[in-house]
């Protein structure tokens, strides 16, 4: 192995620069070369690759989003457009890669693994959703709790001035991770989240206690992909049950994917892209690096994918137990 390669793909997650550059220089203090894949599949599909050194990664630490950018390659999907997308590596003699994102990333390694088994991949947990097994936490999710966190205190000082309900929307179409943190770190009074069925007329109820107890404000935090829907679709059946109830609904959207990560995400990330590395060098493919208990695990793709990490139920309950 003397050449390596680095990509980012799907959607983009603070700390994936810090991640590419413990990549970068790690590798070549091994004395390999090392290129990076723009644009994920799609710029390894169209040859959109590029020589990286030590400089081309400094002062990257602190930027949000990607160096690298990122896309979502249908092209990718098919046998012809993996079929030039080796082709592309071979012309740069790469056939060791470095692959920053989550589990669509990884799927799409696995299939690409299966037809040109000669490859060495790696993958490194890079997403802000935080739904991957084999790592208690990916890369983004810290920064995206901390950012939305911030936004939600900002609103509850609003809800509190106009007592009103305030249905605020997170990211998190699959996993209901980041409403789960964010709803225990601002003291929200419900949280709904895909992992658990949403009852409207129970948090009705919870809603209508919090008034007759003289509590003028209410923070209800809602992932995007609940079974009942978004923070629009929730805010309407409430309000069909509660016809007094004054609401404002609030989509923090893509603010959550970016800006600075944060100090611990800087850190994992370093960990990660250092170890992504030295998996390669040490004849690992097919895995995915990740941190347990403080301790750099191995996963395989396949695992990593299909299993996702349980909701802890217990944190569910803390938020209607101190709301």
């Amino acid at each position: 192995m003397k050449k390596i390669g680095v990509f980012t793909s799907g959607g983009d997650a603070p700390g994936m620069n810090a991640c590419i550059r413990a990549v970068v220089r790690t590798a070549l203090k091994a004395g390999l070369e090392v290129y990076g894949i723009r644009r994920g599949y799609a710029g390894m599909i169209e040859g959109d690759i590029i020589p990286l050194d030590k400089y081309s990664v400094s002062n990257i630490l602190q930027l949000g989003g990607t160096i690298l950018r990122s896309a979502r390659s249908r092209e990718f999907r098919t046998e012809e457009g993996r079929a030039r997308a080796r082709a592309k590596l071979a012309e740069y003699g790469i056939s060791h890669l470095v692959a920053i994102g989550g589990d669509g990333t990884f799927a799409g390694a696995r299939v690409f693994l299966k037809e040109y088994p000669e490859l060495s991949i790696v993958g490194v947990p890079g997403t802000i959703d935080n739904d991957l097994f084999g790592t208690d936490f990916t890369i983004g999710y810290d920064t995206a709790i901390n950012t939305a966190m911030r936004a939600i205190d900002n609103i509850k000082d609003t809800a509190n001035s106009h007592d009103r309900v305030f249905f605020v929307e997170v990211m998190g179409r699959d996993a209901g991770f980041i409403a789960l943190r964010t709803a225990i770190a601002t003291g929200a009074e419900a949280v709904l989240v895909p992992e658990a069925r949403t009852d409207i007329a129970e948090l009705v109820e919870t809603l209508r206690w919090n008034y007759r107890h003289k509590k003028t404000s209410s923070i209800v935090i809602v992932a995007e992909g609940d079974d009942e829907g978004g923070a629009f679709d929730i805010a309407k059946k409430v309000k069909q049950q509660m016809p007094d109830c004054e609401y404002r609904v609030t989509i923090l959207g893509h603010i959550q994917r970016g800006g600075s990560p944060t100090c611990q995400e800087r850190v994992l990330a370093t960990q990660l892209g250092m170890e992504a590395v030295n998996a390669l060098l040490d004849g690992s493919s097919g895995i995915m690096v990740g941190q347990v208990c403080q301790k750099i695990t191995y996963t395989p793709l396949e695992k990593a994918i299909k299993h996702h990490h349980p909701m802890d139920k217990t944190m569910l309950k803390m938020v209607s137990l101190l709301a």
